[in-house]
């Protein structure tokens, strides 16, 4: 059984990783569990590098495999921003009300058909001997006028799906995980760690 240190203390991120390795042989782990442990500096400038900073750093800290993952908002009409910076578009410890309004602020002036979006994410798997396994996932939407929806978190309540005429706010989790940028990498990452594990 491998254990894979996953870089993020938030439950439910842990909880949906382990959905998508419930058939590997592996047992994963939550940074939570090393409370000693600092937080790597993030100052790569794609979302690959800033994952794969974040798996080096945990997995000489922690001793063990890991799996992190970068991911955040492109917006065609800003030049793909907030990009790397979008848990912190509107400043260093910004909210993600305060994200949004930054957000809907930057694109007042923009029509309806120019408001592409894309959440991205890129994961990396770094084992003990060093070994690296990439993934990535996107989800295309569009970024709303105003937001709609209470569940999920971050841009969600902006980000319009024109195919499903929803916010990814106003989906279930089931409905999310589905189509989202995180599970479409999850799955592919999922089906090379069986191939990388037999």
């Amino acid at each position: 059984m491998k254990e894979i240190v996953i870089a993020s203390k938030n439950k439910g991120k842990i909880a949906e990783i382990e959905k998508y390795f419930a058939t590997l042989s592996v047992k994963v782990i939550s940074l939570a569990e090393f409370p000693e442990v600092d937080e790597p500096i993030e100052d790569g400038d794609t979302f690959e590098k800033n994952s794969l900073i974040k798996a080096s750093y945990y997995a000489l800290h922690t001793g063990k495999a890991c799996l992190a993952d970068d991911s955040g908002l492109e917006v065609d009409a800003l030049n793909y921003a907030p990009g790397v910076y979008s848990a912190r578009f509107a400043g260093e410890h910004a909210t993600d009300a305060e994200n949004n309004q930054k957000l809907l602020v930057s694109l007042e002036n923009i029509s309806k058909n120019k408001r592409q979006a894309r959440f991205r994410c890129a994961l990396t798997f770094l084992d003990t001997d060093g070994t690296v396994i990439t993934c990535d996932g996107s989800c295309e939407g569009e970024i709303a006028f105003a937001p709609s929806g209470d569940g999920g978190f971050g841009y969600d309540p902006l980000f319009y799906l024109p195919e499903l005429n929803k916010s990814m706010a106003q989906l279930s989790m089931e409905e999310k995980n589905k189509i989202s940028h995180r599970g479409k990498a999850l799955k592919k990452m999922a089906e090379k760690l069986a191939g990388y594990l037999r």
